[in-house]
């Protein structure tokens, strides 16, 4: 909404600055963080009142977090109620990125909240059938990244846009350090892009599993990847630094900020000892938010590596599963791994910030790529 306003800076000048993409990104930090703040206790007495018992403790679990029952869950719905009004008010609306990343946020928060109340209602870990749940995540990734090609000049439906010829860029996959190599992967880039999206939705969901564990590590790679969307989407920065243009995808830094802002303002009631929880309905739509701005900049590499801790917890149980199968050994205590810490004399807030401090290194490493070429 506020992005209109710039079209009439040719009578009033002052409205100019909403024509900068870093000002509209200090304002959904601010928007965001301000409405979760304002909103917020009242979405967590409305949640406790309509949940009773909260989300279900494991019982195998670490004997400290039975202390933990009765806590609301679907917290996420603050988050994505924050972003969600904050990137309606400061986006630019007419840019089709902004829409592909909310349809993945949106859906996949839609999914997990679905899972969430499953979970609260029947009071047991079992939520969504895991065969269903990904077959909609796939759908909804499927479609953001058939769109986002076609918005980069991939032209699998040509009639839609315009027609010419397609762009190859558009359906490849860049990688870190080497600037000049690029591998097309053509229509199986659908299947890629949506991988890496479901993959990275999931990764994100495993890791939440202590108070402000999941959500300081997303903000920290949100940062990153509004970052990287700003550079991409700009000519001249991406040309010095030689990463590759891709016109439009600047806007996702506004994303980015709302995620920012909205984070922080969870944080305020996650804190230790967690007055809600961000449940499925966050921790998926956020990992999908990032997954699909990864596609989207052509930084799905990357993603990895600022993602690093998501991508070790995902890997944990990977690891821990294959091995009881064959082996019928653990390898972890338990997992993901940071139960497995837990399990090792850690107490929650030393994992916990820990595993911050590696995200942020993960973080600065990733960043790192951009001038490494």
């Amino acid at each position: 909404m506020f992005y209109l306003l710039s079209r009439f800076s040719e009578h009033f000048e002052v409205l100019n600055v909403f024509r900068y993409i870093t000002f509209r990104t200090g304002g959904a930090i601010a928007t965001a963080l301000l409405f979760v703040f304002f909103f917020g206790p009242w979405t967590i007495s409305w949640l406790r009142l309509k949940q009773g018992k909260g989300q279900p403790i494991r019982v195998d679990g670490p004997q400290s977090h039975l202390s933990k029952r009765g806590t609301p869950t679907m917290g996420g719905l603050m988050i994505l109620s924050g972003l969600t009004v904050s990137v309606l008010l400061w986006g630019n609306l007419a840019n089709p990125y902004v829409w592909m990343v909310l349809l993945v946020t949106l859906g996949f928060g839609a999914i997990g909240f679905y899972d969430d109340y499953l979970k609260v209602t029947k009071q047991s870990h079992k939520g969504f059938s895991g065969r269903s749940r990904l077959s909609f995540e796939f759908a909804i990734a499927a479609i953001a990244v058939i769109v986002m090609a076609e918005v980069g000049g991939a032209r699998f439906f040509g009639f839609l846009w315009g027609g010419g010829e397609a762009i190859p860029q558009a359906t490849s996959l860049a990688f870190p350090f080497l600037k000049e190599l690029l591998v097309n992967l053509s229509y199986f880039f659908v299947v890629f892009g949506a991988f890496i999206i479901v993959g990275f939705g999931n990764a994100v969901n495993l890791t939440d599993g202590l108070d402000g564990l999941a959500i300081v590590p997303v903000m920290v790679a949100a940062g990153s990847f509004g970052f990287i969307a700003y550079l991409a989407g700009n000519a001249v920065f991406s040309s010095y630094l030689q990463i590759h243009f891709v016109p439009g995808t600047g806007e996702l830094a506004v994303i980015c900020g709302a995620m920012i802002g909205s984070g922080l303002g969870f944080l305020w009631f996650n804190a230790p000892p967690a007055q809600i929880f961000m449940g499925d309905t966050g921790s998926l739509a956020l990992g999908g938010m990032l997954g699909s701005i990864a596609v989207a900049t052509k930084h799905e590499i990357v993603l990895l590596i600022v993602g690093g801790l998501f991508v070790a917890e995902t890997l944990s149980v990977i690891i821990q599963v294959i091995s009881f199968r064959y082996t019928g050994k653990r390898v972890f205590k338990m997992a993901p791994i940071h139960h497995h810490f837990e399990q090792l004399g850690w107490s929650e807030p030393q994992v916990v910030i820990r595993f911050w401090i590696i995200a942020i290194v993960l973080a600065l490493l990733g960043l790192g790529t951009l001038k490494l070429r």
